[in-house]
C-alpha cells in the first residue's frame, strides 16, 4: 500500500511559505515595524502579511 503525497516529508516542505503567522510572530513584525507600543493589547491585532 502506497502513502498518500501529504504525508511524505520532504526537502518542499519546509519551504512553503506560511499565510498564517502565530500571535507571537505577529506582534514582533509589529515591533520591527514601529507599529507596537508596550502595554497593547494581543487580541484584535491589525492583519500583517510576512515578511521575506
Amino acid at each position: 500500500m502506497s502513502q498518500h503525497p501529504s504525508f511524505k516529508v520532504g526537502a518542499a516542505t519546509g519551504k512553503k511559505r506560511r499565510n498564517v503567522l502565530k500571535r507571537f510572530e505577529r506582534v514582533s513584525l509589529l515591533q520591527k515595524r514601529g507599529e507596537w507600543k508596550d502595554g497593547d493589547r494581543v487580541t484584535g491585532l491589525v492583519k500583517t502579511k510576512a515578511d521575506d
